[in-house]
């Protein structure tokens, strides 16, 4: 009986999800496309991607996800030239998943669920008269005929924040600060890198502040939250807490 609930409460203590929260402020102008449709004249040639419900722009899960993938897969990988992501570093696939385990054979499920984010701070650019968005003016230039081709891309404006919003499943607590160590990572090289299109440009840099971490299912050792809490630090103003 004692060894049964004992059984029990280890598979309770390693169902655990935690959260991980911050605010992402956009320093440069920042354009993640929407779907090439039918434009009318005089509209924007490259409009930003918006939610369907309040027409605001928002920061895809998937976006965030891929480019966190690819900054880890530059700094992790020892082969550069890989063929498929399956074949990516085992601090990367068991992070964010792959088709084929290369011990096993069968598919790694990603422990980071990310979620889209929507602008959080759009009434407050609305009472400084501003709007979240701009039209930017650009010529590309045939490499031919040297004949220049104006468009206007939208961009989401210097100074917009959305919230950052990832879920992590802790399948194995002795690789527990080895994942936050490649997150913490992930996200100091995407303050030195850009997000959506355009950025050897200039477009897309951004900062992450307020990063916290919560335990927000099951329980943590205090040593590994404070073990988190040193991770962390690391990006800009950051604190880990669990939640109780």
């Amino acid at each position: 009986m004692a060894a049964e609930t004992d059984s029990k409460e280890r598979r309770i203590k390693m169902f655990n999800k935690l959260e991980i929260t911050g605010t992402i402020k956009i320093e440069t102008g920042m354009h993640i496309g929407a779907s090439d449709g039918f434009a009318a004249i005089g509209a924007i040639d490259s409009p930003v991607i918006k939610d369907a419900l309040t027409r605001k722009p928002y920061i895809p899960g998937s976006s965030l996800k891929g480019k966190m993938r690819s900054l880890l897969a530059k700094a992790y990988n020892e082969n550069r030239m890989v063929r498929t992501r399956d074949e990516d570093d085992e601090k990367i696939t068991r992070l964010f998943g792959s088709s084929a385990d290369r011990k096993s054979g069968k598919p790694k499920p990603s422990r980071l669920i990310f979620s889209d984010t929507i602008i959080s701070n759009y009434k407050e650019l609305k009472d400084l008269g501003v709007s979240e968005v701009e039209a930017k003016e650009e010529n590309s230039i045939d490499p031919l005929t040297a004949e220049a081709n104006p468009r206007q891309i939208e961009r989401v404006i210097r100074g917009a924040e959305f919230p950052l919003n990832i879920i992590y499943n802790l399948d194995s607590e002795d690789e527990f600060l080895e994942d936050m160590k490649s997150v913490a990572l992930a996200l100091e090289l995407l303050r030195h890198d850009y997000i959506g299109g355009h950025g050897s440009r200039g477009y897309g840099r951004v900062s992450i502040n307020d990063l916290q971490v919560d335990c927000i299912v099951g329980e943590m050792d205090e040593s590994k939250i404070e073990e988190c809490r040193k991770i962390t630090v690391q990006i800009g103003r950051a604190s880990c807490r669990e939640r109780v």
